[in-house]
């Protein structure tokens, strides 16, 4: 092999600047463009398969509790508040996930709305200064997703129905199923807690899961997948 006419100088000028001149250059721009949007969609497919993880954890857990909860008559009803503590951690580590998820994700869109959109119908980029945007992103990372904003979406495409399924399931184990002919206040009393606490706790409960999942309204993520008002169609 040859020896180079000169040896490599990292603190050469042109050296540390050399990424610089593809900016001022159309194609070698555009091609590094292709590598960055690859890279950037491969770690948001990671995470997205970290999510989709978390949630078949809680999806089992939940079919494995109401399937053991309804399997006899002296099964305890407590056992599925209990599933519901533990769909709310796994709710906890979907919420980091997604955060974090959404890094990537909104660098994504950043490049599909940007590059290949306008390439594919010039009609114009729809952020002006989404060089800028993406340089930054990428100098100085950060979650941008707030963690309530997290949580209502989490909520939203999933845990929602868990919650509404375990809630459903503890009062049918409450009445239906119920060995004594009390009342559905004293049946729900769990040891020596009375049954009015315990259900005052878990209507609280729901009340503030059913509050999250429909608030906020306005939306910081970037690239959710959501029907359009006047058509079927996604965006």
């Amino acid at each position: 092999m040859a020896e180079p006419s000169e040896e490599f100088d990292p603190e050469s000028p042109e050296e540390r600047e050399v990424a610089g001149e593809a900016a001022g250059d159309r194609t070698d721009f555009l091609s590094l463009m292709g590598h960055a949007y690859r890279g950037e969609l491969g770690r948001a497919t990671a995470w997205r398969t970290r999510i989709d993880r978390t949630t078949n954890w809680a999806v089992v857990l939940t079919a494995s509790l109401l399937t053991w909860a309804f399997s006899g008559s002296s099964r305890p009803h407590y056992i599925l508040l209990l599933g519901v503590v533990m769909v709310t951690v796994f709710l906890g580590i979907e919420t980091r996930r997604y955060r974090v998820y959404d890094i990537w994700r909104s660098r994504v869109r950043i490049l599909e709305e940007n590059v290949f959109a306008n390439a594919l119908d010039s009609e114009g980029v729809e952020q002006t200064n989404w060089r800028e945007l993406l340089s930054e992103d990428l100098r100085k990372p950060a979650v941008k997703t707030p963690i309530v904003e997290a949580v209502s979406r989490r909520l939203q495409r999933v845990y929602f129905a868990l919650f509404s399924v375990l809630f459903g399931a503890w009062l049918v184990r409450l009445t239906v199923f119920a060995e004594t002919p009390a009342g559905l206040i004293e049946t729900a009393a769990i040891g020596q807690l009375p049954g009015i606490v315990v259900s005052v706790g878990v209507g609280c409960y729901y009340a503030i899961v059913l509050v999250l999942t429909v608030w906020p309204k306005s939306r910081q993520a970037k690239g959710e997948l959501r029907s359009r008002p006047d058509t079927e169609e996604w965006r």
